[in-house]
């Protein structure tokens, strides 16, 4: 053996000199492990992003725009939906988010009235089906979407949710001609884990992958330990879908986040999104059906969430990198 290498026995006594325990070393290493995933630790400064956020081909983009999944479809009055659009919009959050399928299509025609006379302000994301993608599927199921929103162009197209492998490269192929042709800006994907992002950048032109949209919240932290830390190592933004829950896990009435809302003057539905978008590489969209929650919303993009705040939320909310 080595003599310079040490036993398990003489680590730990070295260890002990310097107040550690195996225990403890490990624990120490977990956080740091997380910090690095997270861009945010125990020793780091206030964690509040610039309220904005680059996609890889240098497009800045707000770090917190809004969803559309319901809306357009009854539950709440049209004109009520449409000011809390609006509101947002107008706080900051200009990134619109919607998809052909949304209540087929009446999402998309419902933001067509919001964006009508401000589309120059607007980061607009729409997106495909996996079943549209065959043969001039992409481009049919585009030049329908732009039809319904009144526009002749979107800044992001998105693949739904994934395709077999062996397709990524007519898809890609697909929005590349969407792309030169001036249809749309940039185009990425959504629910793709991290073997199918390594997959998807095996194809040609695979690498102008704009975004990956995935769910991601305090109580849905699943993606840290793979899609998140891809995506930050190949400089490409998360955009988080259901950054408060999702509809039958509400983060709102959470009393440890509505505690740290108190402290920071706002509620507990900014402290959620603020933690979402701390690191500076993740869009957080969420949806919003009034004007009073799109302003509560907007909040987020100036909270400073503290070392401390952030420690209460990793109890209260164990993420899969929690030290053991």
């Amino acid at each position: 053996m080595n003599k310079h290498l040490l036993n398990r026995r003489q680590f730990s006594a070295r260890c002990a000199a310097f107040g550690l325990s195996f225990p403890a070393l490990s624990a120490m290493l977990a956080v740091q492990a997380r910090a690095q995933v997270l861009g945010t630790g125990a020793g780091s400064k206030p964690a509040a992003g610039t309220g904005t956020v680059k996609l890889p081909d240098g497009t800045t983009v707000s770090a917190l725009g809004q969803g559309c999944w319901h809306l357009g479809q009854g539950r709440h009055p049209p004109a009520v939906e449409e000011e809390a659009l609006r509101t947002g919009i107008s706080l900051g959050m200009t990134l619109i988010d919607t998809s052909g399928n949304y209540g087929n299509g009446r999402s998309e025609q419902f933001i067509s009235h919001v964006i009508a006379g401000q589309r120059d302000r607007i980061f607009l994301v729409s997106k495909v089906e996996p079943n549209q993608v065959s043969g001039d599927g992409i481009a049919r199921a585009c030049e329908a979407s732009l039809a319904r929103l009144g526009t002749d162009h979107l800044d992001l197209y998105l693949l739904h949710s994934p395709v077999p492998s062996t397709q990524f490269s007519s898809v890609v192929a697909g929005f590349e001609q969407l792309r030169t042709a001036g249809k749309i800006r940039t185009w990425g994907v959504s629910n793709f884990n991290s073997g199918q992002m390594e997959d998807l950048f095996r194809v040609p032109d695979g690498h102008r992958c704009a975004t990956n949209q995935v769910p991601y919240s305090l109580n849905y932290r699943h993606i840290e330990p793979a899609v998140l830390l891809w995506c930050k190592q190949h400089n490409m933004p998360v955009m988080a879908y259901s950054p408060l829950g999702g509809d039958n896990n509400l983060l709102v009435g959470d009393r440890t986040l509505a505690q740290i809302g108190t402290i920071h003057g706002c509620s507990a539905a900014a402290v959620a999104l603020a933690w979402v978008i701390r690191g500076g590489n993740v869009i957080a969209i969420p949806e919003s059906g009034s004007p009073a929650h799109a302003k509560e919303n907007a909040v987020a993009l100036s909270i400073a969430l503290t070392p401390r705040d952030l420690q209460i939320l990793d109890a209260a909310f164990p993420g899969p990198l929690r030290p053991t």
